[in-house]
């Protein structure tokens, strides 16, 4: 078995791709206001993905990996944020440049997370948060047949269910499971901590945008 395959056994992944919240997005009944808040709470987490993609990049041992990594952040600034733009223009409440967007206490404790594994650890530590932050979105969405309208649930589904998507997600995975079968059982347990940390924060994330929690 994979590392990445381990840690995910080892985490509270059910509980993430099988949130409240992804039942209710998959059904068409998830209220507008929550899926307002939990798009707002998102928006300042990609914020900080953004900054540590370029710690990522930096880090990343050889020219390939790094443009990968590049390629993956001018999707997050550039298509990724524009549909933010027009789904805060279409929701209820104000305009993209409007809203001044609150991650809330989990997403301080996301930042907080990404900060250490980039400041105290390197590139394997810092792969070991961004891989089951996208792999859990790859894996719900993907259980999700019929994407459901109108288009900023449509399209932020079938985002992480493209084909681009799981590419991404599996060259990461590969990333991650590379180094960490280099390194010490000491550094391998680590990375599984973040990983696992990880998964709770996705849980608490999901949790928080639907109960309206911690803004």
């Amino acid at each position: 078995m994979s590392f990445t395959d381990e840690a995910r056994a080892a985490s509270a992944w059910d509980d993430a791709v099988g949130h409240r919240f992804v039942a209710e997005l998959d059904a068409g009944t998830l209220d507008e206001a929550v899926f307002r808040d939990y798009l707002e709470r998102d928006y300042a987490f990609v914020e900080t993905l953004a900054g540590h993609l370029g710690h990522a990049v930096a880090d990343a041992p050889d020219m390939a990996k790094k443009r990968r990594l590049a390629d993956f952040l001018s999707t997050v600034v550039g298509p990724e944020d524009d549909y933010f733009a027009r789904s805060f223009d279409t929701l209820p409440g104000p305009a993209l440049d409007e809203t001044g967007v609150d991650g809330g206490a989990v997403g301080e404790t996301f930042a907080d997370l990404f900060a250490h594994a980039a400041h105290d650890g390197g590139y394997a530590e810092t792969l070991a948060v961004l891989v089951p932050v996208e792999w859990v979105y790859l894996d719900w969405a993907s259980g999700i047949e019929t994407p459901p309208e109108p288009f900023y649930h449509r399209e932020w589904v079938e985002m992480h269910a493209s084909d681009d998507f799981r590419a991404l997600v599996g060259w990461l995975r590969d990333e991650l499971d590379r180094e960490a079968e280099a390194a010490s059982d000491r550094r391998r347990a680590r990375l599984e901590r973040f990983f696992t940390r990880a998964v709770d924060l996705e849980v608490a994330f999901f949790d928080a945008a639907t109960r309206g929690e911690g803004r």
